[in-house]
């Protein structure tokens, strides 16, 4: 059964969802190390841990995610990671560009910065 189970409706169409979903796996890839590969609409992708694949259709997307036992202490941050995703590339409209992404702190976990003293 899988950890994260995520059905999106899209309007892109086959090519752009399917860039779209390079995309994602690209920023993923850096954030999480994982490898992805296709078969046909299916994006396959695994790392020591962490299984899962990314069906596309002309309309929609099924997203799949089998975690190990020690990262299903993350789920939380690697679900809300897979949101942020979704949301920034298969909500926009056809050609429409993604928005751009805002700077994320390592310390803090937000764009805002602590003054010392």
């Amino acid at each position: 059964m899988a950890d994260i189970d995520l059905k999106r409706v899209h309007h892109l169409g086959m090519k752009a969802a399917r860039h779209a979903a390079d995309e994602m796996a690209a920023d993923l890839g850096r954030k999480f190390g994982l490898a992805g590969s296709w078969t046909g609409n299916t994006l396959h992708f695994d790392r020591p841990g962490v299984t899962g694949k990314l069906v596309l259709t002309e309309k929609d997307l099924h997203l799949t995610v089998t975690l190990g036992f020690l990262l299903k202490a993350l789920r939380g941050s690697i679900e809300r990671a897979v949101h942020e995703e979704l949301d920034t590339l298969f909500a926009r409209q056809p050609g429409e560009k993604p928005a751009p992404k805002k700077p994320v702190s390592p310390k803090t976990g937000s764009g805002a910065r602590k003054k010392a003293g």
